[in-house]
This record gives structure tokens, sequence and C-alpha cells, in this order.
């Protein structure tokens, strides 16, 4: 029986991934001053078991104003370094698992309470808030605060801090990097012409408004360890009429694979609140298959993949190099285990869980 493509290994760069299974980045809003805790060790220790082939740690805020909540996950000081630095160590002490982390900042979508408290946006004035800065001074809904428009200092302050997070990356040992330019963040609201009304270089035009993106990405690949992947999340539609094109992002994906980046990881939506997504499996595919055409970097598919049959279509039939599976992980973190157990492949397991294996599944797990 061959072996599913799914289970195949694959190469990005110089990093090498035992199979295309890719933990996406998810918010875990527990972290304490930035500082990544206990939770988080729980949280990625237990996926960095899952047999998949690469975990993503959460979108990491550059700044502290650039988190979405009070409760995110920083890498801007040397304690928040020093923090994830010890996280590191207790996942890698038993899993080789490649790790990625997603660098980001959330401009006008960012001081905000943290979903299971309501998620609404907290005003700068208040205990946990502070005033969000963005492409122009629009604010994201009625019930957000305006964002004060960055100036071309603000614009050099951001893109020096996702530089120095790239490097506090590098020092920990951090085996890529993903820039979040998706969901309404930052970058994706330069991208989008519904959040960047500026007038200078960095507005109107697709080419003016990718310019800034493009520059974080030159700053965090040449701060970023040689050899070592540098890619981008983005959203390939904001789903809105007016808003962020397909076409436009594909401009985007070519722009950077001419600037060295090792991988796209297409997404959507998150910049409007009107926006009207039609939801279903595999509903963001047929975004990562235009990209796909259009560049030879990898590509990576994402959203509503919950079952292996549809996984293994994916990437067998080219629509994408890789799928990433974020709730479906949460739900079950031994989702590549009943994967390849249903597909036929194999999975690296701790030896403490080999004897877990199946009789029916003998060659499930790799030895």
């Amino acid at each position: 029986m061959p072996t599913p493509v799914l289970f195949t290994p694959f190469r990005v760069a110089g990093m090498e991934l035992s199979n295309r299974i890719v933990i996406a980045p998810m918010c875990q809003y527990s972290a304490e001053n930035g500082c990544t805790t206990d939770w988080h060790l729980i949280h990625l220790g237990q996926l960095a078991l899952s047999g998949a082939g690469l975990l993503t740690i959460e979108a990491t805020a550059v700044s502290p104003e650039g988190r979405i909540t009070f409760a995110d996950v920083g890498l801007y000081d040397d304690v928040t370094e020093a923090a994830m630095a010890r996280t590191l160590q207790g996942v890698r002490r038993y899993s080789d698992m490649p790790i990625a982390i997603q660098l980001a900042h959330a401009g006008r979508k960012a001081s905000t309470s943290i979903p299971w408290r309501g998620g609404q946006q907290i005003p700068p004035d208040q205990m946990n808030g502070w005033q969000t800065e963005a492409p122009s001074a629009v604010a994201f809904s009625s019930e957000y605060v305006l964002p004060t428009a960055l100036d071309l200092g603000g614009l050099e302050r951001i893109c020096n801090a996702f530089a120095s997070a790239a490097r506090r990356a590098a020092n920990i040992g951090i085996d890529a990097v993903q820039i979040h330019g998706a969901h309404g963040y930052l970058l994706h609201q330069f991208l989008s012409p519904l959040s960047n009304l500026r007038t200078d270089n960095y507005g109107g035009t697709i080419e003016n408004r990718m310019r800034f993106p493009l520059a974080v990405f030159d700053a965090v690949r040449s701060a970023f360890t040689a050899g070592k992947p540098v890619t981008m999340r983005v959203s390939a539609t904001d789903w809105v009429e007016g808003g962020l094109e397909l076409a436009e992002v594909i401009a985007f994906a070519k722009a950077l694979e001419a600037r060295g980046c090792d991988a796209i990881h297409v997404s959507s939506g998150g910049l409007h609140p009107k926006q009207s997504i039609p939801v279903g499996p595999s509903y963001q595919v047929p975004l990562a298959r235009a990209i796909k055409n259009a560049v030879k970097i990898p590509v990576v598919a994402v959203g509503l993949i919950t079952e292996p049959v549809q996984a293994e279509a994916i990437v067998s039939t080219g629509d994408a190099d890789l799928i990433a599976i974020a709730r479906a992980a949460l739900y079950d973190p031994r989702w590549p285990w009943h994967a390849a157990a249903a597909l036929g492949g194999q999975v690296s397991a701790p030896p403490q869980y080999l004897r877990s294996q199946p009789s029916q599944y003998r060659n499930l797990f790799r030895t």
C-alpha cells in the first residue's frame, strides 16, 4: 500500500518535516505580562507529542501594544524571551518536533478583553487597555476606539520591533518564523483598502499598500537565522465588497517569493465586521490553490480541515503542499495519529506511549 501523501516528508528551506500536517498558531489568552506560563507548557507539550510535522506557537506580539489582549504572549524584552525559552526547554525535553513561532502586531484590533470575558475592546483609560495604532485613523467597528495613524517614525519603530523579536526567536532556537499578515491585524490592515486610507507611499495602489508588510518581511528575514524558514500568513480576501481581493494577494505573494519568503499560509477574513464568509469544509482551499498556481514556494491550506481523507485529498491533488489544523487539534490532540491509522500512514510517538498502539494498526508508530 503506497504511503499517503499526507504522511510523506516535506522540506521548507532548511527545515525537514516528517509529514504534511502543521499545527496552526492558536491564541490561548493565558500569558502574564506577555510571558508564557505553565499553561503554555501543557498546551504546547501535548501538541508536540501529536505526531504532526510542525508545531506553531500562537500569535506572539512584537511589542506590548501589539498584543490582541492583555493576556497575549509577547517576545519583546528579556523577561518574555526568558519565559518562552523555559517553555521551549520543557517541550523539547520530550519532543524533537520542529517548532515555529508566529510574530504579530494587532494594530487597531489590539487592547481587547479575553474572549471568554466578552472580547470587547478596552479603552486606553481603563485597566488593561492602551491606545491602539493603525495605518489610518479608522476603527475596526463603532464599538472600537479610534486608532492613532502611524507616522513614518511609527512604521520604523514597528519594523524594528519585528526584527528584534526575530532575533530573540533565533536566540532561543526557534526553527521557523511565520509573520502574521492575516485576520485583520496590522499588516493585513496595511494591505486592505478598507483600513488603509493613506495618501503617502504606503497607501493607494496595492504596490504601495504592500510596501510596509514587505519591509517587515525583509527586516525579519535579515534578523532571523540564515537557512531557517521565514514564512507569511495571509488573508486571501476580506470577504467584503471593496476590500482586499485575491488578485492583490497573489501579487503580494509573488513579491514575497521574490524576496525569499519560504512559504505562504493561506487564510482569509478578519478585517471587517461586515464580512460574509461561506464557511464550510475546505472553504479556504480554493484560495490556497489559486496562490499555489501563481508561486513556486510551498503553500499551506487551512480552514475547517477536520477529516483525514479530506486532508489527503488537498495535498495529493496539489491544492496545497501542507495542511494546517487548529481547533481540530484542540478537540483531538492525537489527530495525526488517527489520520495515519485511517490512511495507512506512520507517525512518531514518544516511547512512553508506544504500548498504546492498537493491535489492528501494527505499523502505526515509526520505530
